[in-house]
């Protein structure tokens, strides 16, 4: 039908989710938990930030009863932002990578900040960083789930996660190419970068530098 524009369940499930990509659900992001609840692999009352708002409005869709949070994922609490003490901030940059959001500005041996209206309050940098110097502060006093996240703030999330990947997915494919191209060299004269002169040792090494140059293309093409 000219027009038509099909939207699978997957994708209807996961409008519904608050887009935080905090992982409680045992999902890697919001999009493979509503992947798992589509195909009935996961309930759906496994999402602390959307709560029961947002279980009644999975529900809803997926025409399930609707049942108390499981309570092995966690619970309905109000929204946090994280915040970085800059006096203890060593510039580690170790919570760059994990921030779904890219929510966290800072570089190496810089002090780090985060933009708190990009913050969806997951918690992943907290653990990363060695100096402890990561905090939550609470932005919604009494109102939790969905009274504290709007569907705004969700599909900004979703945007800057999308945006997140991809910086990810380009970064795999320039460090896969440095690693080729450094095994590459090493290949073509194993003698000039080898301390070592006994051929039988020098065959080993090549074999475990084609191994080598094997994985990293293997990790660019899987980048691809």
């Amino acid at each position: 039908m000219v027009g038509f524009n099909f939207v699978s369940l997957s994708e209807r499930i996961n409008a519904l989710l608050p887009q935080t990509q905090c992982t409680r659900c045992g999902y890697p992001d919001c999009a493979a938990y509503a992947d798992a609840i589509a195909t009935d692999e996961a309930a759906i009352n496994r999402c602390p930030p959307g709560g029961a708002e947002g279980i009644r409005r999975l529900a809803e869709l997926t025409c399930q009863p609707v049942t108390a949070l499981d309570a092995e994922h966690g619970y309905e609490g109000t929204r946090h932002v994280a915040v970085i003490d800059e006096a203890w901030c060593i510039g580690c940059t170790l919570c760059l990578p994990v921030c779904p959001t890219d929510a966290i500005l800072g570089s190496n041996k810089l002090m780090h900040s985060v933009i708190e209206k990009h913050c969806t309050g997951c918690e992943l940098c907290i653990p990363v960083c060695p100096v402890d110097c990561i905090s939550l502060v609470n932005v919604t006093e009494l109102e939790t789930g969905w009274r504290a996240w709007s569907p705004m703030q969700a599909e900004d999330a979703r945007g800057r996660y999308a945006l997140h990947q991809a910086r990810q997915a380009r970064e795999t494919v320039v460090q896969a190419d440095r690693l080729e191209k450094k095994a590459e060299a090493a290949l073509a004269d194993v003698a000039a970068h080898s301390q070592h002169t006994d051929p039988s040792v020098l065959d080993t090494k090549r074999a475990v530098i084609e191994a080598a140059l094997a994985r990293a293309r293997a990790r660019r093409s899987a980048a691809d």
